[in-house]
C-alpha cells in the first residue's frame, strides 16, 4: 500500500488513473492539478469521497506550492501528468505548453530532489518519479518504417511534441545527474469515457449527436495508434511499480488506423445505436467534411509495445472495436457530463472559483 501523488489528475488519462487506484487498489492518493479548462473534477465524482483520495488545487510551476503538497502529503509514488497536450493549441499559442510541460517539469523535479534526498535510507530506495509521455515526441514514421521503440531518436514536429520530448529530456537528466529514481512513458492515442470534447474520437462523436459537419483533416490518411484509457491507466500503474529505474517504456493499443477510417467506424456504430438521428441526416457519414490540413501534420505515428509485454507482463485488454464501442455508448449514456463541458458549467462552483 502506497502514498500516490498523481500530477494532472482531474485530465482525461489522470483520472482515469486515479479511478483504477481508488476502485482497483488499496493506495492512497493525492490529485494534484491546476484545473486548466481540461481539468474536470466531475470525472472524478465516483472516488471523490474515498477516505483515500486527497485534491489540492495546485500549480505544478508554483513551486513553494509543490514542496509544500510533497512534504505534507510524504509520497512513495509521484506520477506526473500534467501538461499541456492539444497539438492544434500549440500551434495557435506555444508559449502555455513551454510554460506547463518544460518549466512546470523542471519545477516539480526539482520539489522531488529536494523530498527525496531527505527522506530516511528504506524511503528513499523505495521512492519512484514516473514521467508519463507521448509517442508524438519520437515524429512522423512514414507508411512503411517500422514502429517506435523505446531508443528511437526523438523527432517531434509540433510545439506540443517538442515540449513534451524536452520535458523527457529533463527527467533523464535528473536521474542521470543526480541519482533521482525515475521511469519514463510514452503512449499512443488515449480515446475513452470522459475524453475532453476538443480531441477527435468525442469531437466526431458529439458533433455527429448534434448533426453538425464531422470535419476531417486534409484526407483524412493520417495514421495512429489508438490505446483505451483504462488499459493504458493498467500499464501506468505497472510501469510505476514494477518498471526498471532509468528505464523507458512504450505503451500502446497495437491499433493502428487511419483517422477517416476512425471517424466512419464512429458513424457506423452510431447508426446503430442511435437510429433516431437529427433532422436532415440519413447516415452520420453524410456529415463528414474534409477541411485543410494543420501546419506540420505527421502521417504517422505508432511504436513498439513489446517491452511492456516481456518485461512487465502488460497487454491491452481492449481492442479498437471493443473500446470504440465500449466509448460511443459512454457518451450516449452520459450526456449530462458533456453538455455541462461544451456549455461551460463544468467550471463553475469548483475549488478556486473559476468560470
Amino acid at each position: 500500500m502506497m502514498r500516490i501523488l498523481v500530477t494532472g489528475g482531474a485530465g482525461f488519462i489522470g483520472s482515469a488513473l486515479i479511478r483504477q487506484l481508488i476502485q482497483h487498489s488499496s493506495h492512497t492518493v493525492l490529485n494534484l492539478d491546476k484545473l486548466t479548462y481540461a481539468g474536470n473534477l466531475e470525472s472524478l465524482a465516483c472516488v471523490a469521497d474515498s477516505p483515500r483520495y486527497q485534491f489540492s488545487q495546485t500549480d505544478i510551476c508554483d513551486a513553494a506550492a509543490l514542496v509544500s503538497q510533497i512534504q505534507q502529503f510524504q509520497p512513495d509514488l509521484i506520477m506526473h501528468l500534467a501538461a499541456e497536450s492539444h497539438v492544434d493549441r500549440s500551434i495557435d499559442g506555444p508559449a502555455n505548453f513551454i510554460h506547463t510541460n518544460i518549466v512546470g517539469t523542471y519545477t516539480l523535479l526539482e520539489a522531488c530532489r529536494h523530498y527525496w534526498s531527505g527522506l530516511v535510507p528504506e524511503r528513499k530506495t523505495a521512492f519512484r518519479f514516473h514521467h508519463v509521455s507521448t509517442d508524438e515526441v519520437y515524429g512522423d514514421l512514414g507508411d512503411t518504417s517500422e514502429p517506435s521503440t523505446e531508443t528511437t531518436p526523438y523527432s517531434p514536429s509540433s510545439p506540443y511534441s517538442a515540449s513534451k520530448a524536452s520535458s523527457d529530456h529533463l527527467v533523464r537528466a535528473w536521474q542521470r545527474t543526480y541519482g533521482l529514481p525515475t521511469l519514463v512513458s510514452n503512449c499512443s492515442n488515449n480515446y475513452g469515457p470522459f475524453h475532453f470534447p476538443e480531441k477527435l474520437i468525442p469531437h466526431i462523436i458529439l458533433n455527429a449527436l448534434q448533426g453538425r459537419p464531422l470535419p476531417v483533416y486534409g484526407s483524412g490518411e493520417q495514421i495512429r495508434d489508438w490505446l483505451y484509457v483504462e488499459d493504458h491507466a493498467r500499464a501506468l500503474l505497472a510501469v510505476a511499480v514494477h518498471g526498471r529505474i532509468g528505464e523507458t517504456y512504450n505503451i500502446g493499443g497495437n491499433n493502428e488506423k487511419q483517422n477517416l477510417d476512425v471517424v466512419r467506424s464512429i458513424c457506423a456504430i452510431l447508426d446503430e445505436l442511435t437510429p433516431a438521428k437529427p433532422v436532415g441526416v440519413d447516415q452520420y457519414a453524410d456529415l463528414i467534411t474534409f477541411v485543410e490540413d494543420r501546419p506540420g501534420h505527421d502521417r504517422r505515428y505508432a511504436i513498439d509495445t513489446s517491452k511492456m509485454s516481456s518485461e512487465l507482463g502488460w497487454r491491452p485488454q481492449e481492442t479498437f472495436d471493443s473500446g470504440l464501442r465500449k466509448t460511443v455508448r459512454w457518451y450516449l449514456e452520459n450526456t449530462s457530463w458533456w453538455q455541462r463541458v461544451l456549455n461551460g458549467t463544468y467550471r463553475l462552483d469548483r475549488i478556486g472559483n473559476q468560470a
